[in-house]
């Protein structure tokens, strides 16, 4: 077994969306921003060897659509093919891409273009291609409020290509690997459970996208549902603090991961931060 993370670029959002109706004199003392309340964050994927598989879970914005969100100020981006080849990995060895969630800063690269007529095709032709059927619901048929979070064109083209899992429950891929559903930032996110020789590590997607959203009530006004995200991160940060489990922050640009301590009912704080 073995995880690596792979940072595929930055952006900036709002502190103000970040964090609703935190205010700012308090989500500033855990995350900075600058004079323009913009908060950078990362778009962390991580790569997950196990036995023969090699799992790429989420991929960035990709390099198609960022120039039309230029509200975003992308930067440091990087080719994903290259950082896979850095490590000795070709996009044709990854057996499995789990997509948290179809928001255009996870799935970007799960396809790209072909240059002689801009038709996309699938970035990593062998790998099934794990998505919950109710965000795939979602993204074709999105509320007003989210619809410029999804480019459909992305998941239809792998589906085309047959490389598409839709998932309904919680299911185990591998023998250390298995794939659980939680909702409120936007319905049948996918939360990637990993186990690994020391601990479980939990890939948390935007349940839990920073280090400082691990207080339950602070939740981002990208989220759909809010009373749902409280519930369903309680539910994630009882398991994790129990049992010792490190969450693994998508999003965070200066933590990457932690365990998660109880302080006590509904109330929890990261504890120790880990490298990966």
């Amino acid at each position: 077994m073995q995880i690596e993370t792979i940072e595929t670029g930055c952006f900036n959002a709002d502190g103000g969306a970040m964090f609703g109706a935190v205010p700012k004199d308090a989500w500033m003392r855990r995350y900075p921003c600058n004079e323009a309340n913009a908060c950078i964050l990362t778009m962390r994927s991580l790569i997950v060897k196990d036995g023969n598989r090699i799992m790429l879970i989420d991929n960035g914005a990709g390099n198609k659509h960022p120039r039309l969100m230029s509200y975003y100020k992308f930067f440091d981006t990087k080719d994903l093919k290259e950082e896979l080849a850095l490590r000795n990995i070709s996009p044709e060895q990854i057996t499995d891409v789990i997509l948290t969630h179809l928001h255009f800063d996870h799935c970007g690269y799960t396809t790209e273009k072909d240059e002689t007529d801009d038709s996309l095709h699938p970035t990593f032709p062998n790998a099934t291609h794990w998505v919950s059927r109710q965000q795939y619901d979602i993204c074709n048929s999105p509320h007003p409020l989210e619809k410029d979070s999804f480019r459909t064109e992305n998941i239809e083209a792998i589906k085309r290509a047959g490389l598409l899992h839709m998932l309904d429950t919680a299911a185990t891929i591998s023998p250390h690997v298995s794939l659980r559903l939680f909702s409120g930032h936007t319905p049948g996110q996918i939360a990637a459970y990993i186990l690994m020789p020391d601990r479980v590590y939990v890939f948390a997607g935007d349940v839990i996208p920073l280090a400082a959203h691990v207080s339950p009530e602070w939740i981002s006004a990208y989220d759909m549902f809010p009373q749902t995200s409280y519930h369903e991160k309680i539910r994630m940060l009882e398991e994790a603090a129990a049992e010792r489990q490190a969450l693994i922050y998508c999003h965070d640009a200066y933590h990457a991961c932690s365990t998660i301590k109880k302080i006590r009912a509904g109330q929890f704080k990261p504890d120790t931060f880990l490298s990966l």
